[in-house]
């Protein structure tokens, strides 16, 4: 049994359909990533999976429930956490107050404030700062460390790369096997398709709400994603 199990889920806005039959699967301790033009309907998947968003049919299951229909805080308390496009902290709150936050669902686990701070040490630097002054790159620190509070089996990064410099980036991704060795599973919606291919176990490339591509990155061709990325 896969630590999560997707069949035939769609989900979409209002009458605007965003995901078409998807099928998919992560394994315990797995990284996935996701990739795909923009509206290719990534960051739709990510919010159904979290319960931001409700699936309008199909079946999800984690560690072996049927979490379909289960409210966003429910689904954390299972287990799965989110970082998500834009980083989204609280305006009003510290650093250290942002990170405490994730720690909501009260999850036993090995993720601590002194776990975050090792992981990111920039942030006990900073932890007495409103988070909306650090830098993009240190809001992402914040960000995933958040979800690491809540010691999570399914961590989901929603577009952590984007609009970083490329040495922050690589600074972020350093971090991911670290994470790992905790025994958390990784999804990671990704926009650079070569740090996709570098963090990932499998890949996974959606176009226009269905999945047009999936394989070990080992086993696939730059043709094969650009054909599948861009629909070409």
């Amino acid at each position: 049994m896969s630590l999560l199990e997707v069949h035939a889920l769609t989900a979409g806005y209002g009458d605007f359909q965003a995901l078409y039959c998807i099928d998919f699967r992560v394994e315990e301790g797995e990284a996935v990533a996701i990739i795909g033009a923009n509206g290719a309907g990534k960051t739709t998947f990510l919010r159904t999976l979290a319960g931001q968003l409700p699936a309008t049919g199909g079946h999800l299951r984690f560690d072996g429930q049927d979490t379909g229909g289960w409210s966003g805080h429910r689904i954390a308390a299972a287990g799965v956490a989110m970082a998500p496009e834009g980083r989204r902290l609280f305006p009003s709150l510290s650093v250290e107050e942002n990170l405490l936050m994730g720690a909501y669902t009260r999850r036993p686990g090995p993720w601590t404030l002194d776990r975050v701070y090792a992981l990111f040490p920039v942030l006990r630097e900073f932890r007495e700062r409103n988070g909306t002054e650090l830098s993009g790159g240190q809001q992402q620190m914040v960000a995933v460390g958040r979800a690491l509070m809540a010691n999570p089996r399914l961590l989901l990064c929603d577009e952590i790369s984007l609009g970083l410099a490329p040495v922050v980036v690589r600074d972020i991704y350093r971090t991911l096997p670290q994470i790992r060795t905790e025994g958390i599973s990784l999804l990671l919606v990704e926009q650079d398709v070569g740090q996709a291919l570098k963090v990932s176990d499998r890949v996974v490339c959606f176009q226009e709400g269905r999945i047009a591509l999936e394989g070990a990155p080992a086993e696939l061709t730059r043709e094969q994603i650009s054909r599948a990325y861009f629909g070409d």
